[in-house]
């Protein structure tokens, strides 16, 4: 039970940061922060944090989430690959990148694909009320039809799981942002 109330306040918190002022320096410093813990390389982490501040402006997407979310994909690493054949730092399946038109081995449009994808699940389960958020993260990993038929996060391990990381991660990330 403790596990997702963790997975539930990704989606509380993500109704706060909406309302909080945090200027673009701070954001960017704790992006910084969190991708350079993983990846040691000062310019890189630089170009994942401007990389995420940007595709959050573009597609209007909390850049902590799109930062939990890469965190939890791939670990902040250019040249993941998945089992599967998950891409990139957003780990886009290659049917996916086609369908929304980016090249998942370009890393910008990587990380603009995987925000809009991101994007669409937060707005396709929007109305799901307090669970919206968790419901869009769910729907990231398991995909959207898996979300609809279970009327929520499906009742996958890896899926329950990832909710999870991936909120644990935003839980972690915005409690620096002062």
């Amino acid at each position: 039970m403790k596990k997702w109330i963790t997975a539930l306040m990704i989606s509380l918190a993500f109704f706060v940061l909406e309302e909080t002022e945090v200027k673009a320096a701070e954001m960017y410093d704790v992006i910084f922060q969190e991708v350079h813990s993983y990846n040691e390389n000062a310019r890189e982490s630089s170009w994942i944090a401007s990389a995420i501040l940007y595709a959050a402006d573009t597609y209007e997407v909390d850049p902590i989430l799109i930062t939990a979310v890469m965190e939890s994909e791939s670990g902040f690493n250019f040249r993941a690959v998945s089992p599967v054949g998950a891409l990139g730092l957003m780990q886009l399946m290659p049917e996916t990148a086609q369908m929304l038109g980016v090249n998942p081995y370009n890393a910008l449009e990587n990380v603009l694909g995987g925000t809009l994808y991101l994007k669409n699940q937060l707005n396709r389960f929007s109305n799901y009320g307090k669970y919206s958020v968790t419901n869009a993260v769910a729907a990231y990993n398991a995909g959207p039809q898996a979300v609809i038929n279970a009327g929520g996060v499906p009742n996958y391990a890896e899926t329950r799981q990832y909710v999870v990381n991936v909120a644990s991660n935003y839980q972690k990330i915005f409690q620096q942002i002062s």
